[in-house]
């Protein structure tokens, strides 16, 4: 579904920053085409649809050639490989097939199929039932994780915020665009500050191939595990080193698909909506979930600032906050909300959606002039359902029309708070024995690295999804 292809560069992609390194890889790159053109090498794939980082922040020349590689084999071809595969007599190379969906991608697929969100769920998960996927989960569970551990995570950084200059603000994690962004271009002014929970999707990854596995009595190599999200990003996220298991050659999450991808793959099945059959989706205890949908606070992402807000103000001042009143400060996707008490500001948090949002942020960080505790950072303007996996219309810009549909669709899901959940509190107990065991670290938490790296080692960045 993705061809990486090394063309002629732009002399100015729409994202570029004075951090920018490409103009200094750009001899490199020019030689690299030239010696392939001399070669007469080609690089194509039997995929339909070409991938493009030009418009994400990773267009400044992160993606090495390996990760490259790798994130050019998540495609339908790579899925459709396994599906055939399991047809085989050789049962040696079969694999037990699971589909995580998250939440973000739910509201496209019912904009789609012309109903709720509950109904569009039943239906894709008997389409991927159908062409004989075994199980179809719905991440929200692992979403909930990423929220509590943040939120622990953030009072502990508070009451440590006069001991360490690196605690304070605390920037959110589940955004893998950001994450590469901060980690290959910002270093160590900002990774000191990122929330170490992993994101939803890579704890997810831990649920399926670990507590999963278990269950199903399978090792984590006998599974593959794909996930459908709104964002190209992801894709990359799922290919870092640390979930990689070197040893069962296996990883958390083998493939990524955008929901864009997913609907592709449904026309290629020549299949209707109507002639699918609503099937309930799968639980990670291995029964069939029938407790509805749900979804946590926030305008299209999973909410992690309202949660981690009403938190800690009840943790750290004793109070209760029912409902978070934005302030809206340079555009919408720029916008504070403050705790105050008599006449005193106790916590001051920041919602900062977008590359040009971010910069500002990034040019505060640098004169030490934010002055924020949280910012929940997310590299799409909108938020996670204006990915561009699913929201991208003509000219390459979000399709506005249906992501108000989207929003609209995703707002009229019941929120359910993640700690109200005996599901996360039995996996807790059952899978991760207790909230501070080293098991429960290993597989909800991760690190960040400060990776800039030299323009020798940077593939064309220009490479778009």
């Amino acid at each position: 579904m993705s061809e990486v292809s090394i063309g002629r560069k732009k002399e100015k992609c729409e994202n570029c920053t004075k951090q920018c390194n490409k103009k200094k890889s750009e001899e490199g790159i020019t030689s690299l085409q030239e010696k392939d053109n001399a070669n007469g090498e080609v690089r194509e794939s039997t995929s339909v649809q070409q991938v493009l980082l030009s418009a994400c922040l990773s267009c400044n020349g992160c993606v090495s050639e390996s990760e490259s590689q790798k994130i050019s084999q998540q495609n339908l071809d790579e899925i459709k490989h396994v599906l055939a595969l399991n047809k085989k007599c050789d049962t040696s190379k079969h694999k037990i097939l699971v589909v995580s969906v998250c939440p973000q991608s739910l509201p496209f697929f019912a904009i789609k199929f012309h109903m709720d969100v509950p109904a569009a769920a039943l239906k894709l998960c008997g389409f991927f039932k159908s062409v004989g996927v075994h199980y179809v989960f719905d991440t929200t569970i692992a979403a909930s994780f990423s929220i509590l551990e943040s939120q622990r995570e953030f009072v502990q950084r508070y009451r440590r915020k006069h001991h360490d200059a690196n605690v304070m603000p605390m920037f959110t994690s589940s955004c893998p665009g950001w994450i590469r962004y901060a980690e290959r271009v910002l270093g160590s002014l900002v990774t000191p500050h990122i929330c170490t929970a992993r994101s939803p999707q890579q704890i997810m990854g831990s649920l399926v191939k670990d507590f999963f596995a278990r269950q199903q009595q399978l090792t984590p190599d006998q599974i593959y595990h794909v996930v459908v999200a709104p964002c190209f990003d992801k894709k990359m996220e799922a290919v870092r080193e640390e979930f990689y298991n070197s040893i069962l050659e296996t990883r958390d999450v083998d493939c990524v698909l955008t929901s864009g991808e997913i609907l592709h793959l449904m026309e290629q099945s020549k299949v209707t909506i109507e002639d699918v059959e609503s099937t309930p989706l799968d639980h990670v205890f291995g029964e069939t979930c029938d407790t509805g949908m749900a979804r946590h606070e926030g305008r299209g992402a999973e909410g992690f600032l309202e949660h981690i807000f009403k938190h800690a103000a009840k943790e750290l001042f004793g109070l209760e906050v029912q409902e978070i009143v934005y302030k809206t400060l340079r555009n919408r996707d720029f916008q504070e909300v403050a705790l105050e008490r008599d006449g005193e500001t106790l916590l001051q948090f920041a919602a900062v959606y977008g590359f040009r949002n971010i910069q500002t942020l990034v040019h505060r960080m640098r004169k030490g002039t934010v002055p924020y505790q949280l910012v929940e950072v997310l590299s799409c303007s909108g938020g996670c359902l204006s990915g561009r996996g699913q929201a991208e219309g003509d000219g390459g810009k979000p399709d506005r029309s249906l992501v108000q549909q989207m929003e609209e669709s995703y707002s009229s899901l019941p929120v359910r708070l993640p700690e109200s959940n005996p599901e996360v509190q039995c996996l807790y107990r059952d899978w991760l024995a207790g909230h501070d065991s080293p098991h429960a670290q290993q597989c909800l938490h991760t690190q960040y690295k400060n990776d800039t790296q030299p323009p020798s080692q940077i593939l064309n960045p220009d490479i778009q999804w």
